[in-house]
């Protein structure tokens, strides 16, 4: 294995990285937004094994305070190998001292703990639909 991590968004495959999605299962991605949103995120990371994509991850931040990784995710038999280990810390260090939250798939919380994260009490969110819509119930009727 040639593993290298890559965080520039030049030349991507975009349909390689939804595979991933599916594949790490995480669900699936639309190339074309997974590519607005890289462009949108203030830090993007990428896998490859010689030149096949097998992982990937993004974040966005405001660059004093806050940041979010989204997204972690790697092919199946690159798993359980460090490679996450490996990507989250070169995030974190591409971040700088901001203080970081992410969604952590169920299961996965312990991985996170080991990277120093620890379970939030207080978080709350407003998300959209299946339909697309934003879910807000202050504005019904």
């Amino acid at each position: 294995m040639n593993i290298t991590l890559h965080f520039e968004i030049n030349n991507i495959d975009w349909f390689k990285i939804a595979e991933i999605f599916e594949k790490a299962p995480l669900g699936t991605r639309d190339p074309k937004k997974l590519a607005r949103a890289a462009a949108n995120s203030a830090l993007v990371c990428f896998a490859k094994d010689g030149d096949e994509f097998i992982g990937f991850a993004r974040a966005i931040s405001d660059g004093e305070f806050q940041a979010a990784i989204y997204d972690l995710c790697i092919l199946p038999g690159y798993q359980s190998h460090g490679l996450g280990k490996e990507i989250m810390t070169s995030m974190m260090e591409k971040l700088g001292p901001v203080s970081v939250i992410l969604y952590a798939v169920p299961g996965k919380e312990g991985f996170y703990r080991k990277l120093g994260f620890k379970p939030m009490t207080t978080a709350m969110g407003c998300f959209i639909d299946e339909a697309g819509m934003i879910e807000r119930g202050y504005l019904e009727g």
